[in-house]
């Protein structure tokens, strides 16, 4: 039987017992689609989400329908960090990219607790400077680089939020979060299985060799994560000591 507790997000784990176990009243467990919208551009945002197991993107669309990922959050984040950077909207729409489990927090928690200038803020702002880095590099990365290279960091991204080197994802959704065509994604995908990096088949993409994404993917995967690394590697040390080892069950 697999189990969730919301200590399997890395900033909730992050905290010690003392502060953790409070907020454990305030986490409503969430079972997420795939597709499922969590935010869309202009309405008011009534939570936060601390995935655990579930992907969720942020998308940014445009007038005309077209579309494109921004960032990528998962069990080292949390969704709807608007809340608490002084806004209750965002421009931006949050979709599940990959079905799972999030805690979510009533948005009037979120800021009680935050307000509490604790560790918890800090983890909290710590977490959106490596957001904002994801999303700058996104940006220099969908200008610069080919889309193999997008793909590979895309990938590489992903498989760091999952237990396993299987993802559900098909091409069409993948060219829609990149923001670029569909045939591009397939001649990509096409060269990475002909190297005997990845196997795609109906909606099922299996990672069959790492290293030979991380030879071919470009720098900003590295920039993204050394940074992620950075901000939260000290909190992260405290995760043994301070986190609950009982579980729910699914």
């Amino acid at each position: 039987m697999t189990t969730s507790h919301p200590s399997q997000n890395h900033l909730l784990a992050a905290l010690p017992a003392e502060e953790f176990e409070p907020l454990l009243a305030h986490l409503e467990r969430v079972e997420l689609a795939l597709g499922d919208m969590l935010y869309e551009p202009g309405s008011q945002l009534r939570y936060a989400y601390f995935p655990t197991s579930a992907i969720v993107s942020l998308h940014y669309v445009m007038a005309s329908g077209a579309s494109s990922e921004s960032a990528g959050v998962g069990n080292e984040g949390v969704v709807g960090v608007s809340l608490f950077m002084g806004g209750d909207t965002t421009s931006s729409s949050a979709v599940v990219q990959t079905a799972g489990v999030a805690y979510r927090m009533p948005a009037a928690t979120l800021l009680q607790e935050f307000n509490r200038a604790g560790l918890f803020q800090r983890l909290l702002l710590r977490y959106t400077q490596a957001l904002m880095t994801q999303m700058a590099q996104t940006t220099v990365c969908t200008r610069h680089h080919s889309v193999e290279q997008q793909l590979c960091r895309w990938l590489l991204l992903t498989l760091d939020r999952l237990p396993s080197n299987q993802l559900v994802m098909t091409q069409e959704l993948i060219a829609n979060m990149l923001g670029v065509r569909r045939e591009g994604i397939t001649e990509a995908a096409g060269r990475l299985q002909d190297a005997g990096v990845i196997s795609y088949r109906r909606g099922h993409i299996a990672v069959l060799d790492r290293k030979g994404l991380e030879t071919r993917v470009c720098e900003c995967y590295g920039v993204v994560k050394a940074e992620l690394d950075r901000l939260l590697c000290d909190v992260r040390y405290r995760q043994d000591s301070d986190t609950p080892t009982h579980a729910v069950s699914e």
